[in-house]
């Protein structure tokens, strides 16, 4: 039996948007999270950087967890998941060398 064949509309390798739509509010979370995770589990590891590791983190845990909220696909909740590990684990360090106001309070 011959079966009509469907031309497929989304590219085989795309990065964001498996369904085909455009989603660019979450892709800007995606990217956001990311950056923000990815700067506060590198400055996580400075003593001296502990504002700016728990800031980042907290304002990383905070975007991808309404990221999280809204997302559409599963590679969207695959990436946001990753930076939201990452600026967890950046605040957490953070927190553990000065917290978010570093003296400035107390």
């Amino acid at each position: 039996m011959a079966q009509a064949m469907r031309r497929q509309s989304v590219p085989a390798i795309s990065l964001f948007a498996t369904d085909g739509k455009p989603h660019p509010l979450q892709d800007t979370l995606v990217a956001a999270t990311l950056i923000l995770g990815t700067v506060a589990f590198v400055t996580g590891f400075f003593d001296n950087l502990h504002l700016l590791s728990s800031w980042t983190g907290l304002i990383g845990i905070l975007t991808g967890a309404y990221g999280q909220f809204i997302s559409s696909t599963t590679r969207e909740r695959f990436a946001l998941i990753l930076g939201l590990g990452a600026s967890g684990f950046g605040f957490y360090l953070g927190m553990a060398h000065g917290g978010l106001f570093g003296g400035w309070l107390g």
